[in-house]
């Protein structure tokens, strides 16, 4: 692709998801639209004047004054003469409606020739900014092709390759899967940048450690590992790296706090307490705000939400989204306006808006998720998880379950069973639509695979896993679906989430709140045949969810299923009215299984499985 032909995307790209015309564009930065039209066909370059209008109309962040070409540096300005002014009046012309013939295209540099990463003009600098401009549209793949075409043009030159390599390290990974050509790459980086101790090596070392640290994290079992480096090892490299980040600055420059503080903390989230993670994000934002990298403010809006999320400060949540969604609305990228969109559904299922949510995940989501995977623009199971872990919650939510597996995609949840918490998604599917043995059946086989549980890490995946496991558990034992065999199983899970008594459990990242830690341990000690300690849980879930009408609903459900079974005759005696008020709240937010299970329970007509 020609310098033109890029520019022209990228200004095409931009201007459509701002809902513009040519014509409406044309008007607002005062060129013509015949002009314009020439530069978006690709055969006419424009000049900085009309780029750098083009990216304040747009709020393109300078990003497509940054695809023009470099101008060589001449040492001695040249008298003026009919031909040197002939840009200058072809660019005056455009503007007034005349515009010039086309100009000699200039020549290019071969990719792949050694240049020094300094030098104006090169090569490589062109690259490294086309990748970047394609990144902030979303366009990942294309991106990582231009990074990588930057990373064999800096050959002979270590700071430029590790840049490069920085840059590709951005793009997103597979979830819980190890890029293992990239590690490579960043471990020949690191070894070339070792013992150097001038500020651009050391900048650039940090930077592909926390990355490397990061990278290693995403395999989840055995067969995503990296022998020999599995995920829990990089957690002690992580908070190395963080404390020669602190130890070195204020030296640091901006944009290397921030990546490193945002590998690290990902590095971080299966292991850390959410508590610190949501330190690390909030200094991630501060550095963002003041360094003034999109990428970065974007980046760090996201994982302040999340953390936020887990620590159960929904208000606080809310604000950040409504601050990302500011956010995704000048980058006009099809990527943040998606993720937008997946915070918003997040926010609606926590709320019980289920109307709204699943306009968004059955319509424009999903629609959004083909369109982007079919073009390559992202991996392609990162968008596709989000999409059917939102699905599955919201028909599971709804009472749904039936419709799910009547659908593509429980061929989706079985495909993915390699990630642990589809393993228990499905667990929990099979239970609600009835398949209560094969929902055993699955959960056993689960913790065959897992030593009982116990080889899940403390926190991040390893919480809406064992959440998940909770309620499976639950629904069996209300059944009384073997629950014998489940029993040894129970204590791993219980102290797993017992060491969260605090938090929401977030699933994905992220894609649902699946409720407070606390909820799920109330739970599991139900199964255990302790209702006075499950009670106890149950009231502190309480004031993590008590904005949340879905949440309530299933905790006064499990409020009054723990009540009966209590040694109290005064505490039995309160059952009913909390089946009571959860059957109306869930009549009244449509949410059939939960509205079946308290008829149920009140033994009034409707209920029964």
């Amino acid at each position: 692709m020609t310098p033109e032909e890029e520019f022209a995307e990228a200004l095409r790209m931009r201007r459509k998801a701002a809902g513009l015309s040519l014509g409406e564009l044309s008007r607002l930065v005062n060129y013509s639209k015949s002009y314009l039209s020439r530069v978006e066909n690709g055969t006419r370059m424009p000049g900085p004047a009309l780029a750098r209008e083009c990216d304040t109309v747009l709020h393109a962040e300078g990003e497509l004054l940054g695809l023009l070409p470099d101008r060589p540096v001449r040492p001695v300005r040249p008298a003026r003469t009919a031909s040197s002014e002939r840009p200058e009046r072809q660019e005056r012309q455009a503007r007034q409606g005349q515009p010039g013939q086309p100009g000699p295209r200039r020549r290019r540099r071969r990719v792949g020739a050694a240049v020094p990463v300094d030098a104006p003009g090169t090569e490589f600098d062109q690259l490294i900014r086309r990748g970047d401009a394609r990144h902030l549209l979303g366009d990942m793949y294309e991106a990582g092709r231009l990074y990588l075409a930057a990373y064999r043009a800096a050959e002979g030159d270590d700071l430029a390759r590790a840049h490069a390599v920085v840059r590709c390290a951005r793009r997103w990974s597979d979830p819980g899967q190890v890029d293992r050509e990239l590690l490579a790459r960043i471990d020949e980086c690191l070894k070339t940048l070792a013992g150097r101790e001038d500020l651009p090596a050391v900048e650039l070392r940090l930077r592909l450690t926390a990355h490397r640290a990061k990278k290693l994290t995403m395999g989840v079992g055995d067969d995503t590992a990296v022998p020999g480096a599995e995920p829990g090892t990089s957690v002690d490299r992580a908070r190395g790296v963080l404390r020669e980040l602190r130890d070195r600055l204020p030296g640091i420059g901006a944009e290397t706090h921030c990546e490193v503080l945002t590998e690290c903390r990902w590095a971080l989230y299966d292991f850390a307490p959410a508590a610190e993670l949501l330190a690390l994000s909030a200094e991630l934002r501060d550095v963002a705000v003041r360094s003034r990298s999109v990428y970065f403010i974007g980046e760090a809006l996201v994982a302040l939400a999340i953390d936020q999320l887990r620590v159960g400060r929904v208000t606080a949540a809310d604000a950040t989204v409504r601050r990302h969604r500011e956010h995704a609305a000048h980058r006009h990228s099809t990527l943040a306006h998606w993720q937008q969109g997946t915070l918003d559904a997040l926010m609606n299922l926590w709320q019980g808006e289920f109307a709204a949510a699943e306009e968004w995940i059955l319509g424009e989501s999903s629609a959004i998720a083909e369109t982007m995977e079919r073009e390559q623009s992202v991996p392609a199971d990162t968008l596709s998880q989000t999409c059917l872990g939102q699905a599955y919650w919201l028909r599971h939510e709804q009472g749904r379950m039936a419709e799910l597996f009547g659908s593509p995609l429980m061929a989706g949840v079985r495909r993915r069973d390699y990630f642990p918490v589809w393993r228990a998604g499905l667990a929990l599917a099979l239970c609600e639509t009835g398949r209560h043995d094969q929902a055993a059946d699955q959960v056993l086989a689960f913790a065959a695979d897992t030593d009982g549980f116990t080889r899940f890490p403390p926190s991040g995946w390893a919480l809406p896993t064992a959440a998940v496991l909770a309620q499976t558990f639950a629904e069996l034992a209300v059944r009384d679906v073997r629950v014998g065999e489940l029993l040894p199983y129970v204590p791993p899970l219980r102290a797993l989430l017992d060491a969260h008594p605090g938090e929401l459990v977030l699933a994905g990242w992220p894609t649902v709140l699946l409720g407070p830690a606390a909820r799920f341990s109330g739970l599991l000690a139900l199964v255990a045949g302790e209702p006075d300690t499950a009670l106890g849980h149950l009231r502190r879930a309480v004031r993590l969810a008590q904005h949340s009408p879905a949440q309530m609903t299933r905790l006064r459900l499990d409020e009054a299923r723990a009540r009966r079974r209590s040694r109290s005759a005064a505490v039995r005696a309160g059952a009913e009215d909390f089946a009571r008020t959860a059957l109306g709240t869930a009549e009244e937010l449509g949410m059939a299984e939960v509205a079946r299970d308290c008829r149920e329970f009140l033994g009034v007509p409707g209920g029964g499985p």
